[in-house]
C-alpha cells in the first residue's frame, strides 16, 4: 500500500510538472510526446530541446490568449499538412503521412486541454 501510495504521488508529481493535468485523451498526449515536444516544450510553452536553435519559434501551446484566436480547422491543417500550409513555419513539418486524421483531431482536442481555451472548450 505504501509503495502505491507512492507511485501515485510520484506520477501525480511527473504529470504535474510537465505543466499539463491529467489528459482525457491519453493517446494523443502520448503523440504529442513522440512528435511535438522536441519543439514544443514538456511545458507545452514553445520551448523543447530544439527551439533555441530555430529561427522561428515554436507556438507556446500553453498560451490560452494567443491559441483561443487558431480555429480548430488551421490547427488541424498545421498539424497535418505542416505550417506552410497555413502561412506559419516552414519549420512546422507536416504529419499527415505519419498520423490519421483521426489522430490529429485527437492532437487538436489534447491542444485545447494543454491552453484550456478555443471553440467549445468550458
Amino acid at each position: 500500500m505504501r509503495f502505491m501510495l507512492k507511485f501515485a504521488t510520484g506520477v501525480a508529481f511527473a504529470t504535474m510538472s510537465a505543466g499539463v493535468l491529467a489528459d482525457s485523451n491519453p493517446r494523443a498526449e502520448r503523440m504529442y510526446n513522440t512528435y511535438c515536444v522536441q519543439c514544443h516544450g514538456v511545458q507545452r510553452n514553445g520551448k523543447g530541446v530544439n527551439a533555441a536553435h530555430m529561427s522561428v519559434q515554436p507556438r507556446d501551446h500553453s498560451d490560452a490568449k494567443g491559441m483561443s484566436d487558431i480555429p480548430d480547422d488551421q490547427l488541424f491543417k498545421a498539424i497535418r499538412e505542416g505550417g506552410l500550409a497555413v502561412d506559419k513555419s516552414v519549420l512546422m513539418p507536416a504529419w499527415k503521412s505519419v498520423l490519421s486524421d483521426d489522430d490529429i483531431h485527437g492532437l487538436v482536442a489534447y491542444l485545447r486541454e494543454v491552453c484550456k481555451c478555443g471553440p467549445g472548450y468550458n
